[in-house]
């Protein structure tokens, strides 16, 4: 049902920042979680950031605290990941996710994946 276009990756040094945005369409937000998921290569693909539409309830993962910011714009039915003092392991294909569901206290992507943008950060 919903698409979900991500962009603003790019390749920063150490310690820089990246402001990350995903565009979503084909459904209202009201209701949702949306959130970002990276993957490495060679991992499996993890929780970075979440952020529930109505409220503005932000969660974030441990490795990211202090460092990222999830961010939304109601209007453009867009969020955004503001990244801060990058660090090489950041280094990843970042994926938005616009329906988030929480199982077991964990969160569980529903919606569908679009192409991700990568991130590479250099030391």
């Amino acid at each position: 049902q919903v698409q979900v276009v991500e962009s603003g990756g790019g390749l920063v040094q150490a310690g820089g920042s990246l402001r990350l945005s995903c565009a979503a369409a084909g459904r209202t937000l009201s209701s949702a979680i949306v959130g970002w998921f990276r993957q490495a290569p060679g991992k499996e693909r993890e929780f970075v950031a979440r952020i529930r539409w109505s409220s503005g309830t932000k969660y974030y993962a441990d490795f990211v605290k202090g460092r990222f910011t999830i961010s939304k714009d109601n209007a453009k039915n867009t969020v955004y990941l503001q990244m801060n003092s990058l660090k090489p392991e950041d280094t990843a294909v970042y994926y938005c996710n616009a329906d988030i569901k929480i199982v077991d206290g964990g969160p569980v992507a529903s919606g569908s994946w679009g192409q991700g943008t990568q991130v590479t950060v250099s030391s």
